[in-house]
């Protein structure tokens, strides 16, 4: 649960909000200006490849937000880490939509404007490759900025509590990384006649957060137990 916010919004927080905001903006501009009814239908049929995009930006947004809420940090090492995240997050946009595209249009039959065409399992194995890389560099960029904020437990005067969650997180956001890291690697080695499975395997992040999470709550509670109660100290 994200804490209240304990400082002021950050210049570094501010900049990465606007490099969200031209994310989105990326994603509006792919789709072409209709000139006829044929393209405003295309249009219309890309609004769903275009909610889904919208969605999984927004997610990472609002895990970007809630580290900064918890972490006052602005220290070199969080402006790299933060910096290749927003790198990270530019560059994935339009292998991005080009997946939910792809997807729409080889699923249901969904054409966009303008209009993508079906892919070889060559094609779909390569295309999965980049986008399970993409998602898992996003996903160890948020697991290196959580083990970051642990190991500066003392200068952000973190209970013994808080460090456990920030170290939690950590490993929270791995699970997804892991989820990512292994549909890159069914697609680059796996049989070429199940490279539609590499994308499918992102369902994975289900049970595997559901595992992650009721091990974590089992050790969170042991840990709390261990403290007495007494968990707002500084670490």
């Amino acid at each position: 649960m994200v804490s209240p916010r304990k400082h002021k919004i950050s210049r570094l927080e501010e900049f990465s909000d606007a490099v969200f905001g031209f994310a989105l903006t990326l994603l509006v501009i792919t789709a072409s200006v209709p000139r006829n009814y044929a393209d405003l239908v295309q249009l219309l049929q890309g609004i769903p490849a275009f909610a889904c995009c919208f969605a999984l930006l927004v997610w990472i947004w609002h895990e970007h937000d809630a580290f900064f809420e918890r972490y006052a940090l602005q220290d070199a090492t969080t402006t790299i880490f933060n910096s290749a995240l927003l790198f990270a997050v530019l560059l994935y946009i339009y292998p991005l939509k080009f997946m939910f595209d792809s997807f729409m249009f080889q699923v249901f039959g969904l054409q966009t404007n303008p209009p993508v065409k079906a892919m070889t399992l060559h094609e779909l194995a390569r295309a999965s490759t980049i986008y399970g890389f993409g998602f898992f560099v996003l996903m160890s960029l948020f697991t290196l900025l959580y083990l970051h904020a642990y190991r500066q437990r003392q200068e952000l005067r973190l209970t013994a509590l808080e460090s456990f969650d920030a170290r939690s997180l950590a490993g929270h956001h791995s699970v997804s990384a892991a989820v990512g890291l292994f549909a890159m690697l069914f697609a680059l080695l796996g049989p070429r006649e199940l490279a539609f499975l590499s994308p499918s395997s992102f369902a994975l992040m289900g049970p595997g957060h559901w595992w992650y999470g009721k091990r974590t709550a089992r050790r969170r509670d042991a840990f709390i137990a261990r403290m007495g109660g007494n968990t707002v100290g500084v670490s």
